[in-house]
């Protein structure tokens, strides 16, 4: 069959963030309710919701066809969605290791960083790729400098868990900014290794966090 006869999108588009969806909640909900202090269920709720953002824009987006003005809407929420993943993320690794000013820099750096970049991708949704794929690389290793106190505080799995959830999610940036590989323009395209990267990234950084807030 003639790739002018594929659907406009591989048919898994979308499939893996929806079979996550399910999952982040419930793996959410058990690790705000297994947090050990009120600041680490806090903290966990806002990385949890991230999470639940994330995986279930992501497969409303991407599973069904909405016409210009809901794609144009959802579009807007998926791609901002990414900035408060990041956000979301640091937020409890950054109140339960950090401590301080150096706790509060981090915070504000990440949150303001994730504002100004949901701004951006809600104002410009149209902006080329190789413009605001370097946004998400930037923001996400914003903490490469605060990697020596996560070590200190939390030990050397979670700053290996961190590290290697950050590695994939830059992967997976970097083949959603080239396109590459698309091993199956029909069944499982670059943006379906894009998403397998998202959640291998998301359940090694979560096993961090947990080791973490537990």
């Amino acid at each position: 069959m003639s790739e002018l006869n594929f659907p406009l999108k591989p048919a898994m588009r979308g499939w893996l963030h929806a079979g996550m969806f399910p999952a982040t909640v419930a793996a959410g909900i058990v690790l705000i309710c297994l947090a050990t202090t009120p600041a680490a269920r806090a903290a966990c709720a806002v990385y949890a919701v991230s999470a639940w953002m994330l995986f279930g824009v992501s497969a409303l987006y991407h599973r069904f066809t909405w016409g210009p003005r809901g794609e144009a809407v959802l579009r807007r929420l998926d791609h901002s969605n990414i900035f408060l993943i990041i956000a979301g993320t640091y937020t409890p690794v950054t109140i339960l290791l950090l401590h301080g000013a150096r706790q509060q820099v981090l915070l504000w750096l990440v949150w303001a960083g994730a504002l100004a970049g949901i701004a951006f991708r809600v104002f410009w949704v149209g902006a080329p790729r190789w413009l605001y794929t370097p946004c998400y690389l930037a923001l996400g290793w914003a903490a490469v400098f605060f990697l020596p106190d996560f070590f200190r505080t939390g030990g050397v799995a979670v700053t290996v868990l961190i590290i290697i959830g950050g590695a994939l999610y830059s992967v997976g940036g970097v083949i959603y900014g080239l396109k590459r590989p698309n091993p199956s323009p029909r069944w499982f395209g670059f943006h379906e290794v894009f998403h397998a990267c998202t959640l291998a990234a998301f359940i090694v950084q979560f096993v961090g966090v947990s080791l973490v807030a537990m």
